[in-house]
């Protein structure tokens, strides 16, 4: 027999004495019950902090019982259900294989990707993330997989700069990813997406150092990577048959004698030259790498993703991503997955002249503006100076700036660390080219 606590949704009004009648659950000796609003999307809030609250009286394992529990609504339940290390177990309702299948892959996934983020510095490093990468995109893509690392001073040798300079002066070298999932089985197949992760494995700042309450969390700074491989490991499980490449942009932002400064410009593989005015806007520096290698594919979308700005947590939140786009057409289906997901995401300011927001006199841009936070419009800056290295002037290019993918304390509706928000979209979006 199965002791699993049991949770069940009802639409009567609650009738129990000594609750209040906003408490998202109410618990009982055999069973709990959330009671639920006539509208969907405050129900899906609602059922989320009810797994939060039953998490944080310690139940450890519960059953949903009953008709009502449709996949979005065991998933939201699922989201404030997990614990930071992801040790609470659901059985989950209804007796469609498929839809179980479904949550299962979902589950197995995001925490997976929830555990590469939560795991601390020394055990997570560009190496070892890329080692953990390539298990579990092996593991679901099998023969259909072929990757490739490309580390410390052979970046220069192909012209990756950005990278190198980010993560030369750690004694955990800097490497780039390149996973080609190819199901086609024909070697000269077109690439359709390209997925670009910042990988900071670490970010202390670099000489622009950051403080230590600022600095705790930083572990999180490879929540992009973590996200788009995440991403691409869902949507083979769930029968992504175009050819995709996932390019995981790796270093630990670190201080020594070797490390790069303020005042040092860098030429990229493009001939583009960037004047460095804050290491800690490193991650653009890497990703910039990155979108060149998704150009030369010719593939007709990249995303990106990346915990890039705290501007952009200060413009939306801790409850939604990001996006940045200056194709109207990618930007639209992104919101739209993610409204289908529920998944929250705000699209923000992005034009052409973004790209010249960060002006140098010394170099064809800086890597921000020397002010605190790159000054007003961080978010969209930052985005900017990405544009330039996008292909095709961006067309077919979607930026995510994941302001929702770590919480350093719990909130009411997820635990403490990853949320691994931004992950069904992106799946979605390969999915639907």
């Amino acid at each position: 027999m199965s002791t699993a606590y049991p949770i069940h949704l009802s639409s009567a009004k609650p009738a129990v004495n000594g609750w209040k009648a906003s408490a998202a659950v109410y618990p009982g000796d055999q069973a709990a019950t959330i009671y639920l609003e006539a509208d969907e999307a405050e129900n899906l809030r609602k059922i989320q902090r009810a797994g939060r609250q039953l998490d944080g009286i310690g139940i450890h394992s519960v059953a949903l019982s009953g008709n009502d529990w449709d996949q979005e609504r065991q998933w939201a339940f699922a989201r404030g259900y997990m614990d930071t290390l992801s040790k609470n177990t659901i059985d989950w309702a209804g007796h469609d294989a498929a839809a179980v299948e479904h949550l299962e892959q979902l589950l197995d996934t995001t925490v997976w990707a929830r555990e590469l983020v939560n795991l601390p510095p020394n055990a997570i490093y560009p190496e070892s993330l890329a080692e953990r990468v390539i298990e579990k995109l092996t593991a679901v893509g099998q023969n259909k997989i072929q990757c490739r690392v490309i580390k410390g001073d052979e970046l220069l040798k192909e012209g990756w700069t950005g990278i190198h300079t980010v993560g030369r002066a750690s004694i955990k070298p800097p490497l780039m990813l390149i996973v080609d999932y190819n199901p086609t089985g024909q070697a000269d197949a077109p690439t359709q997406a390209v997925l670009v992760g910042k990988g900071i494995t670490f970010d202390s700042g670099g000489y622009s150092i950051k403080s230590s309450e600022g600095m705790v969390s930083m572990k999180c700074d490879m929540a992009g990577a973590a996200t788009v491989a995440g991403a691409l490991a869902l949507a083979i499980q769930q029968g992504l048959n175009e050819r995709v490449q996932l390019v995981l942009c790796c270093a630990e932002n670190l201080i020594d004698g070797h490390a790069y400064k303020l005042g040092d410009i860098i030429t990229y593989k493009n001939g583009m030259t960037v004047e460095i005015v804050n290491t800690d806007a490193e991650g653009r520096l890497v990703l910039a790498d990155g979108l060149q290698y998704a150009g030369e594919t010719g593939a007709p979308l990249i995303i990106d993703a990346a915990t890039l700005t705290g501007a952009a947590q200060v413009a939306v939140g801790n409850e939604y991503n990001a996006l940045f786009s200056v194709d109207d057409q990618q930007a639209n289906r992104a919101l739209a997955f993610a409204d289908e997901t529920n998944e929250l995401l705000w699209r923000l300011p992005l034009q052409q002249w973004h790209k010249k927001n960060c002006p140098s006199p010394f170099a064809d841009t800086a890597n921000s503006r020397p002010q605190k936070g790159g000054g007003t419009g961080g978010a969209s800056n930052a985005a900017g100076f990405l544009l330039n290295f996008a292909p095709r002037n961006g067309e077919g290019w979607l930026h995510f700036d994941i302001a929702g993918a770590y919480h350093a304390s719990a909130t009411g509706l997820n635990a403490a660390g990853a949320t691994a928000l931004g992950i069904r979209t992106i799946s979605r979006l390969l999915r639907s080219q």
